[in-house]
């Protein structure tokens, strides 16, 4: 970077004033002076964080498993309540990860502790620190607890169903709109249990045991290729590219669907932003082994106990470090970071949250998404990372997104036809429906203009423009299909014809997906496709 954090700060402070918010910046906007800072996992300082984070753990770890601070009772907040694929998705995280974060500085003895971020657009694989000791979940101290599903369920089952059994309602009704309606199909979802096979399906299967708790190890910390893609410069810019915090139009939207709860998929159409469905899906997906573990087990971070791996607060301290950055973006430039129609932001404000724990043991029964809206309520900020220099181009470019083109499918195979060249980056939306049963894949990627006979591609290929990825189970009882927004790179064979696109010599992209791993297996059928310059 060629600014040090201060000059940042000023830079950004200093339009915020002039900014057009729907509320004023003490609600949603910067912090005036923050009491912690969040630094690269990379760093001098988020290295020393690490030490203090190993340092919690090791407490946590002992704590018996029905005290609210214990490690694996803190996943569970997550395993029964995390959002995705919604637009509470960052709210919520925020929250979650802001509360953890007081939790882990008590037990650290570290009175100024802030989780490090990590940043994978500059450092694409995991930090080296994060292989020793507790900070890593194949760790021995993890064995008593997670040697195998047996261990894991005589140590923690009891305790959860006491919880279970105290539960307001209130809390019941969220877990009612999950799916779950009892403590059985909850535990289901640990266990990978499938009531209606009578079979178990390892890949829905939340427990993780310790030998296989994190595919990504000391000697081989990188993300794929495909994964480093999702995490790449271009990628990320085109996430914090739009200028509304909602749209429709997803791929001009900073967030992913509006639902009705964060508890629920959105009917048949889940609609995952660029950010939430590249570099988060994929990155959970790959540091649990989705691909080289197919059909699985995975690893912890595959499925919603995430947390259990130490490296989720590190993925989702950057993931809310992104959405900082684009609202800084979003003062800069004079424009709105919340929804500005009334209904929509009431709507966005008042969802309970009811799960969190708070540093002293006691629970957060009456909290709502509107507490979570800014860094202020945890009284953070962070340290420069990939995005916060960057943005400032986007603000200075101030471009309106274009409409989206809206495709035909036929064969299971989309065509968008362009007749004017785009006049930023381009973003392709794919809807597909989630493939079922026990050997289904999760990942597959997103091929355009390929010739027929090719089946699959590597990451440097002509014709392949990214990778789409479900992560976590199929909620109980909600099949349905998922939108994924895709931005489009410039190695592709079909952009010198997009650039050279005019009425006169139109350009035809024809989208389908392919298996990301397992050549064999089957591709779900595109359902729908657009395409939109952003």
């Amino acid at each position: 970077m060629s600014f040090n954090r201060r000059e940042f700060m000023v830079s950004t402070a200093a339009v915020a004033g002039a900014s057009m918010l729907p509320f004023a910046p003490a609600q949603a906007g910067l912090v005036a002076k923050a009491k912690y800072t969040r630094y690269s996992a990379t760093s001098d300082q988020g290295k020393a964080m690490l030490k203090s984070y190993a340092v919690a753990i090791e407490k946590m770890l002992k704590l018996p498993p029905d005290h609210p601070h214990n490690w694996f009772r803190n996943a569970f907040v997550h395993f029964m309540d995390c959002p995705h694929g919604n637009w509470w998705f960052y709210v919520w995280h925020r929250g979650y990860v802001g509360f953890f974060e007081e939790t882990v500085r008590r037990y650290s003895d570290n009175p100024n502790f802030a989780f490090p971020y990590w940043d994978w657009t500059e450092t694409p694989r995991i930090p080296n620190e994060m292989f020793d000791g507790p900070l890593t979940p194949v760790d021995k101290a993890f064995l008593p607890f997670t040697k195998d599903l047996d261990t894991f369920t005589a140590y923690a089952k009891p305790a959860m169903l006491s919880y279970w059994n105290a539960l307001n309602k209130a809390q019941r009704k969220q877990l009612d709109l999950r799916g779950y309606t009892t403590f059985d199909l909850l535990w289901n979802d640990v266990t990978g249990y499938d009531p209606s096979t009578g079979t178990i399906n390892k890949g829905n299967q939340a427990f993780a045991a310790t030998d296989r708790s994190r595919y990504l190890s000391r000697d081989n910390p990188n993300l794929d290729p495909k994964t480093a893609k999702a995490c790449s410069p271009a990628t990320v810019m085109a996430g914090l590219s739009p200028n509304k915090f909602y749209s429709p139009d997803v791929a001009g939207s900073f967030t992913s669907s509006k639902t009705a709860s964060h508890n629920v998929m959105p009917g048949n159409d889940t609609k995952f932003s660029v950010l939430e469905g590249q570099p988060h899906n994929l990155v959970h997906n790959f540091i649990g082994g989705v691909g080289p573990w197919d059909p699985g087990p995975y690893g912890n971070m595959t499925n919603f106990l995430s947390p259990v791996d130490p490296v989720f607060f590190l993925h989702h301290a950057n993931m809310d470090r992104l959405w900082d950055v684009w609202t800084r973006k979003q003062q800069r430039m004079g424009l709105p970071i919340l929804p500005t129609d009334k209904t929509e932001r009431a709507e966005l404000v008042r969802e309970p949250f009811l799960f969190f724990v708070r540093a002293d043991g006691t629970y957060v029964i009456d909290g709502k998404a509107g507490d979570y809206l800014s860094t202020n309520r945890f009284e953070y900020d962070y340290a420069p990372g990939f995005g916060a220099e960057e943005t400032m181009q986007l603000a200075a470019a101030k471009t309106t997104p274009k409409t989206p083109v809206k495709g035909t499918v036929k064969g299971g195979v989309g065509s968008v036809t362009l007749t004017a060249a785009p006049t930023g980056p381009v973003v392709a939306t794919v809807t597909v429906p989630r493939p079922a049963g026990a050997t289904a894949g999760r990942t597959f990627d997103v091929l355009v203009n390929a010739p027929a006979g090719v089946t699959q591609v590597e990451a440097d290929s002509p014709y392949y423009a990214g990778t789409v990825g479900f992560f976590g189970p199929a909620m109980h009882g909600m099949a349905h299909d998922a939108t994924f927004a895709v931005p489009l790179p410039q190695q592709l064979h079909a952009t010198a014809a997009l650039n050279a696109t005019s009425k006169q010599a139109p350009a035809t992209l024809e989208i389908r997906l392919a298996p990301t791993y397992d050549k064999s297996a089957p591709a779900p059928a595109v359902k729908g496709v657009t395409v939109q310059s952003l």
